[in-house]
């Protein structure tokens, strides 16, 4: 299995229709992302027909210009990542690709896509220092990465990292890493409610519109009415 070979299948599917997709949904500003013209709906089946790519193969879709083509890339290393044949070695080679190549995951969806599983699920019985690295980084991308890998820990009921990241991004100028922040404080607030009350308490007067937004989903009522009302008070 080899890049080119994906990329010719790929091809197979190629719609006018589809190559607005940059517009619709590339958020990031690199000058030279283009639409390939595939429904990802064709990206995830080719990718998962081509699960067994070899990595350094996956690496050269990462060097592609067409959006779907590294979507089809990170498909590929999260179809890995989740694979129960995947040796630890080769998981750690998942993780070391994802990060070394980060600057070529410069969308939202690419990291929403397989940062749970290549970086947050790798890291679970290991140390996380990278997160807290990440978080801090210049890119958005990356420090979307960092609280995006923690939904790993929460689903075994481990929120502490995501709550600690989410307090050094959480005046982040970022508008799709606030709706991150948000989106993960909400779910880890699921397993640990007086966590994200004290979180909410903490931060409603000054987080951005769009955390407080997602973050507050899913309270009952009379909690989120108490939230709006405070933070309307600031």
């Amino acid at each position: 299995m080899t890049a080119q070979e994906f990329i010719e299948t790929l091809s197979l599917f190629k719609n006018e229709k589809e190559l607005d997709k940059v517009e619709r949904f590339f958020k990031g500003n690199d000058g030279v992302t283009r639409s390939f013209g595939v429904k990802f709906g064709d990206v995830f089946t080719t990718a998962k027909e081509f699960s067994a790519m070899p990595l350094n193969e996956v690496n050269k879709l990462l060097d592609s210009d067409f959006y779907e083509v590294r979507m089809g890339a990170v498909s590929i290393m999260d179809f890995q990542a989740r694979s129960k044949k995947t040796s630890e070695d080769q998981k750690k080679e998942l993780f070391d690709l994802y990060l070394n190549r980060h600057d070529r995951l410069n969308n939202w969806d690419f990291v929403d896509r397989a940062a749970c599983h290549i970086i947050g699920e790798y890291l679970i019985d290991k140390p996380r220092d990278i997160l807290y690295k990440l978080a801090h980084s210049d890119s958005p991308w990356e420090r979307r990465t960092a609280i995006v890998s923690t939904h790993a820990f929460i689903r075994k009921n481990d929120v502490g990292d995501t709550f600690a990241i989410a307090e050094i991004l959480i005046h982040d100028t970022n508008e799709l890493v606030n709706k991150a922040v948000g989106s993960w404080v909400r779910e880890a607030g699921k397993k640990d409610k007086k966590r994200l009350h004290d979180f909410l308490d903490g931060y409603v007067k000054t987080m951005p519109a769009a955390t407080f937004s997602y973050a507050t989903e899913k309270l009952d009522p009379e909690s989120k009415l108490k939230y709006k009302a405070l933070r309307k008070a600031k």
